[in-house]
């Protein structure tokens, strides 16, 4: 009877074989080709400003229909804290300050300015109390010396966020119903 013998299996190589390279000759690029590249380049430019410039009147949009569903009537939802505002505005400060303001409800000693947003964030609070610098500013480099209050807007918060906003002594405006909401600050409001 035969004996059976073991045999070893050897492993494969991993070694791979080498690619033969070809050496290309570089193709020289002409005036020609850099101007039709420039222009591509500049195609392309034009189409994306276009559709950031889309993107922005979108969100203009947006921000025009979140800022009249959250500040009409205000002046009236104020008084109940004690403020008696004539008169809501929007404005953008320039002359050396640059500020935005959505809303503005003033009378002949006080404004407040209130910022709009579809969803509140802590940045946009942040963001907010600068503004309120620069609005200071901008009045006191102007001798208007009416007292600045600060107030948010906004159609979705969490409450975390409300809470920055309020312990930061702003105004948090939020729907409520067919209505809006207005919540005094944890603190006194914080004047400028």
């Amino acid at each position: 009877m035969p004996t059976k013998v073991q045999v070893k299996k050897t492993k494969k190589s991993t070694q791979r074989p080498v690619k033969k390279t070809v050496k290309k000759t570089a193709r020289k690029v002409t005036w020609n080709d850099g101007e039709a590249g420039l222009k591509e380049l500049k195609k392309i430019q034009k189409e994306t400003w276009l559709a950031i410039r889309e993107n922005q009147r979108k969100i203009d949009g947006l921000n025009s229909v979140v800022d009249r569903i959250l500040t009409p009537g205000l002046p009236q939802k104020f008084k109940k804290f004690g403020y008696s505002f004539t008169r809501l505005a929007s404005y953008s400060y320039t002359a050396g300050v640059w500020a935005q303001i959505d809303g503005m409800l003033e009378n002949g000693t006080q404004a407040m300015a209130v910022e709009v947003k579809m969803t509140l964030r802590q940045s946009d609070i942040d963001d907010h109390i600068l503004r309120m610098e620069k609005i200071r500013k901008f009045a006191d480099e102007h001798g208007d010396n009416r007292q600045f209050i600060g107030a948010i807007a906004a159609i979705i918060t969490d409450e975390p966020t409300k809470n920055y906003a309020l312990e930061k002594g702003l105004f948090v405006i939020e729907p409520s119903g067919e209505d809006v909401k207005v919540t005094k600050p944890a603190v006194e409001p914080r004047v400028w």
